[in-house]
């Protein structure tokens, strides 16, 4: 490990970015050279299978301020940042992509904000290039639903890419839940927060690596950490369903009364029973989604393993 402390960290996680490593490296080198202020650039492998580690490695090799810290396997994107904000030892931490999506430019207006006092700054997407309209669409409603149903203001519109000050970072490291969000985890801690607006770019190189499976599951882990909404609605719909046989009750009696046969044979049952089973079908999935995630916390298992990191011998 380096001998001084720097003033400030920038944490990537790394996903087979191959194409994008050298790019990224640079340009974190252009701009935080000429802020003439010392800094480290934390480079999280999350189990690469495309020679992203090696390059990681080399660049450490003519970069005293590159700090590798290698998974023994994949982990995940959140766990990955988990990873670097436990090694980073900044006053200041910069969580950016090393896809170039999130330009290192925008750095320095993170910096000021920081300087003016400010505990978090986040990075407000003003545009999204080279993105299709389904991300956007998709995008744009999973950050207003979470707005809505979660007691903690998730400000709109941002990603993971935000400056956090030193004790934002030691309380979240005392935040150890495996199914992470740490966009909401930052805004939960409080302090001073303020946006910056920028332009996200299209990728330098390569493929996405947040598919619509992963960015479900994403929503999943955000909306059950941070809501109760969910469990909620299933309550809603046993009043719901409990109040429709209520007020169907007298109705089916007078209409048999009145000899009518409208509602004779077997289809309203049946309709009944399939829309009281799925409800129930339903309900019982948004509780495995709670119990299995606390299921996942009795376990107690770290949230990595790291075989390659900045303090070893």
């Amino acid at each position: 490990m380096a001998s001084s402390k720097p003033k400030f960290s920038i944490v990537a996680p790394i996903f087979n970015e191959i194409g994008c490593i050298q790019e990224f490296h640079k340009h974190v080198s252009d701009v935080m050279n000429s802020l003439n202020e010392t800094w480290e650039l934390v480079l999280v492998d999350d189990g690469s299978t495309d020679g992203s580690t090696d390059e990681i490695r080399e660049l450490k090799k003519v970069d005293k301020n590159v700090q590798p810290v290698i998974f023994a396997r994949n982990f995940g994107h959140q766990i990955a940042v988990t990873a670097g904000l436990d090694y980073a030892r900044g006053d200041a931490v910069i969580i950016i992509d090393a896809d170039m999506q999130d330009p290192p430019e925008v750095i320095p207006e993170l910096i000021a904000k920081w300087k003016e006092g400010f505990e978090v700054v986040y990075a407000v997407r003003r545009k999204r290039e080279g993105e299709g309209w389904f991300k956007l669409i998709t995008a744009s409603l999973f950050y207003r639903i979470i707005y809505r149903i979660t007691d903690v203001k998730i400000p709109l519109d941002t990603g993971d890419f935000r400056l956090l000050d030193r004790k934002i970072v030691d309380v979240m490291g005392q935040m150890r839940e495996r199914h992470r969000f740490l966009r909401g985890m930052a805004a939960w801690v409080g302090y001073r927060q303020i946006g910056v607006e920028y332009d996200r770019k299209e990728r330098f190189s390569g493929k996405t690596k947040y598919p619509f499976s992963k960015m479900l599951k994403l929503a999943l882990n955000a909306i059950t950490s941070f809501s109760y909404f969910p469990l909620q609605i299933a309550t809603y719909f046993g009043f719901i369903s409990a109040g429709i046989s209520i007020f169907a009750i007298p109705v089916v009696a007078a209409l048999r009364l009145s000899n009518q046969e409208a509602l004779l044979g077997q289809a309203t049952t049946l309709i009944a029973v399939l829309f009281l089973g799925g409800v129930q079908l339903i309900t019982l999935g948004i509780l495995g989604e709670y119990i299995g995630r606390i299921y996942d916390e009795s376990k107690g298992r770290p949230l990595y393993i790291v075989s390659e990191a900045p303090d070893d011998k």
